[in-house]
């Protein structure tokens, strides 16, 4: 891996001037840690270091001839907390394509987030954080927060004022098509509205049957409204099934989340959000609260605390995704998470 980074880090020194006489070309990342206090409600409570969606990439577009625009994106995510233990990942692992845009709207080709994942959008307060949604929102079999390889999509042009209709199609799961499988296809459409004060997205999502976790079908739709300029309040409902419902009852997850802004730079947040499985004894609910500070544009810090309460067959933790610093939670026991946090967006 270091071996590749090498190279492809040598390459870009002097393939960089050449390309940007044709592209415009941005070199793009983000450093995203914090410090952590983690608790299982049982055994563990420790301090760590955690790299939250750490991330570099590069970015391209070129006007063509024909009033037509052609882009293009390469990301990698960096671990700013252990580094070199990336050793064992591919490069590429995050939102990597290349795409076609113009009066028609917009087709690109590549692995990126989903359009089903993308629709958590209005109410993502807490992403990559401490308190994220998607621990909630993804876990089990029942996952729909994905980076889909070898998708298709197109999205339309805005109209009606602000309406987008998104539609996406993953062809198979593997770098090539496997041999024993020909449905392991993912289907995706979803619709989002944003303009004014109000964003709003709906989704649909459909995995089939040969599908690495199953068949399976999501819908899922978030909204925020503006109340005031300071005062952003969002809600989402999400309801999620599985072709084997023994083993993977259905899920519906629902709740609200709050962004205020109480000083020019300063914000504080809120959210609840609760699991409703179609099983005894295994829901969840998310709690979370934030306060965050802006520096600058490029620069922020804040501090989370969350908990998420389990009954007494679900193990579900605050902490689990989007971050490098995670540990297994226990059934029965309620988890609560600590952590005071830097981003750097470049």
């Amino acid at each position: 891996m270091k071996k590749t980074l090498c190279a492809l880090a040598v390459g870009a020194t002097f393939l960089t001037p050449a390309l940007a006489m044709a592209a415009d070309v941005k070199v793009y990342g983000r450093a995203h840690v914090s410090l952590d206090y983690l608790d299982d409600g049982k055994d563990y409570n420790e301090v760590g270091l955690s790299s939250n969606a750490s991330r570099l990439g590069f970015k391209a577009e070129q006007k063509l001839e024909n009033g037509m625009t052609v882009f293009g994106q390469i990301e990698q995510e960096v671990n700013f907390a252990s580094g070199s233990a990336n050793d064992d990942l591919e490069f590429a692992t995050r939102d990597t394509f290349v795409g076609l845009k113009g009066d028609f709207g917009q087709a690109r080709a590549g692995r990126f987030d989903s359009p089903f994942k993308a629709a958590r959008g209005p109410v993502n307060f807490f992403g990559d954080m401490v308190g994220d949604i998607r621990n909630v929102t993804r876990a089990g079999n029942l996952r729909f927060d994905e980076r889909n390889a070898n998708t298709i999509e197109y999205q339309t042009p805005k109209f009606g004022g602000g309406f987008n209709v998104t539609g996406a199609l993953s062809l198979h799961e593997q770098n090539s098509p496997d041999a024993a499988k020909d449905k392991d296809k993912a289907y995706d459409l979803a619709l989002t509205y944003k303009e004014g004060n109000v964003d709003f997205a709906a989704a649909y999502e459909h995995y089939e049957e040969e599908a690495s976790r199953g068949e399976r079908d999501g819908f899922r739709v978030a909204a925020a409204y503006k109340i005031t300029p300071e005062f952003n309040l969002g809600a989402l409902y999400q309801y999620l099934t599985h072709d084997n419902d023994t083993a993977n009852p259905d899920v519906q997850v629902f709740g609200v989340a709050a962004d205020y802004k109480v000083a020019p730079k300063t914000y504080v947040r809120g959210q609840v959000f609760h699991r409703d499985v179609d099983a005894d004894d295994a829901n969840a609910t998310l709690v979370a609260v934030g306060v965050e500070h802006r520096l600058d544009k490029a620069v922020r810090v804040y501090a989370n605390l969350a908990t998420m309460l389990n009954d007494t067959k679900s193990n579900l933790t605050p902490w689990s995704q989007g971050r490098s610093n995670s540990v297994a939670g226990v059934a029965d026991e309620d988890a609560l998470g600590l952590s005071l946090g830097f981003r750097y967006d470049f």
